[in-house]
């Protein structure tokens, strides 16, 4: 079982190191980067959400700490890091946990320096002052916002100032950076892929008719938690029948009924890097004549996709083809009418396929990165990792279609890293074709009726 493989090693403090050059060397002379690390969230009253650290500040620092800032700053002789964080309290960390504080962590991160954050006011001017371009990205830090535009205003104001620096977005140059990635991301994502496929075979094996979505869900944590990936990526969705057809469903209360599909779009967080997969399969562990059929367009449009991802081409050229292949299998099933080429260009297929094929996978969920350069759909390289997802959701109270099509939603991904080799398929051990899903359906039935005696 996937809980019980080795786990791969973190990303080395070389890394990040890498990580840092790359962005310096991309920064224009006398400029100055900074980026500040995530802050606790509360939850209610007193008590805040599980810690998560802010995916562009983790990619450069690997601190994970609350109350930080990362400042580059190319060309400064007496280093180019630094990094502001929370100095080391004996009785705080009696309570919350240990601190590295400033002296551990510039060791620890192969920094060039480090300050506690409450000398920020006293520091971060003065390395401002002189420089010609900031970068940041405004709007997501508002109380560092203001402090910055104080910071701006104080330097522009100073006898002899030749006034406040230029403000730059730092996204462009870092999101290009995050977009691809290294062997040690790859290894850390494929991971990620592992656990969460295990988790679906090991849902899909125990479901069965009169449980509810939560009860899957259950699984489906359960096996990241034991695999060591303690939170998921995103809100888990079970959608059993008609709650399939939500893109973003995730109440998971309804009960889960015989005759019915459910859709699990389920993927873990492991060591900063996510996993994004879904299967649809029968509660009761057979396919029903309407649903086999819509499911094998699915998985077919899928195949087209995955097909596409290779050097060279762009970043459309994977969903194009899953609608091609979608749009013909909806009208040899009668549920479309017209020419397919019609229909395309029309978007008449959109009834039934409304959402892109995929989107950028990594560090965040729907991670970082233009899917357009200079309004032109962006070419696929190498290190680039990615979801592919297609589906068809008929609506419940469509009668324009026969009504055994009606309410089924269906949805397949996975994660799909292109290599030079072409596409790698890093959570293809979750079941996906209809022999599979039934087998394992069937042989999961014959376990639980093992666990009960």
């Amino acid at each position: 079982m996937a809980v019980n493989k080795a786990a791969p090693p973190a990303i080395a403090k070389a890394e990040y190191a890498r990580r840092r050059a790359r962005l310096i060397a991309s920064m224009a002379p006398d400029s100055l980067a900074i980026v500040p690390a995530a802050r606790e969230q509360l939850r209610s009253r007193d008590t805040y959400f599980p810690f998560r650290q802010d995916s562009d500040f983790l990619y450069l620092s690997g601190f994970n700490e609350p109350e930080a800032l990362l400042v580059l700053v190319p060309g400064r002789s007496q280093g180019e890091t630094l990094l502001f964080c929370r100095e080391r309290d004996a009785e705080k960390e009696m309570w919350d946990g240990p601190r590295l504080g400033p002296e551990r962590a510039a060791e620890q991160c192969g920094l060039c320096d480090a300050f506690p954050i409450g000398d920020l006011d006293d520091i971060l001017p003065g390395l401002i002052e002189g420089r010609e371009r900031i970068y940041f990205t405004m709007g997501r830090f508002p109380q560092l916002d203001r402090r910055l535009q104080n910071y701006l205003q104080a330097v522009a104001s100073a006898p002899g100032s030749a006034g406040a620096p230029e403000m730059v977005d730092l996204d462009h140059l870092l999101h290009d950076l995050r977009l691809y990635k290294s062997a040690q991301e790859l290894r850390l994502m494929t991971r990620a892929a592992e656990i969460s496929a295990e988790a679906h075979r090991r849902a899909m094996a125990r479901c069965r008719p009169g449980q509810y979505e939560f009860h899957l869900e259950a699984e489906i944590l359960h096996t990241f938690v034991a695999a060591g990936a303690r939170e998921p990526a995103y809100p888990t969705i079970v959608g059993g029948g008609k709650n399939a057809l939500v893109m973003h469903y995730c109440s998971n209360s309804a009960p889960l009924k015989s005759g019915d599909l459910v859709l699990v779009d389920a993927g873990c967080e492991y060591r900063g890097y996510a996993a994004d997969v879904t299967r649809t399969y029968p509660v009761n562990g057979r396919f029903s004549g309407a649903q086999k059929a819509l499911y094998e367009i699915v998985l077919a449009g899928q195949s087209a996709a995955i097909e596409q991802i290779r050097a060279g081409n762009d970043w459309d050229q994977p969903h194009v083809a899953s609608v091609e292949v979608i749009t013909q299998g909806l009208v040899d099933l009668g549920l479309l009418r017209g020419e397919v080429s019609g229909l395309i260009e029309s978007g008449a297929y959109r009834r039934f396929y409304m959402h892109r094929a995929g989107h950028w996978l990594g560090m965040d969920v729907h991670d970082a990165g233009d899917y357009r350069v200079h309004g032109q759909w962006r070419q696929l390289e190498p290190g680039m990792a990615m979801t592919v997802e297609p589906g068809i959701y008929v609506a419940v109270d469509d009668d324009t279609v026969p009504e055994k099509f009606r309410g089924i939603g269906i949805r397949i991904e996975d994660d799909v890293a292109l290599t030079k080799d072409g596409p790698q398929v890093l959570s293809g051990a979750a079941p996906k074709t209809v022999a599979d899903i039934e087998y394992t359906m069937r042989q999961g039935q014959d376990l639980v009726q093992e666990e009960l005696w």
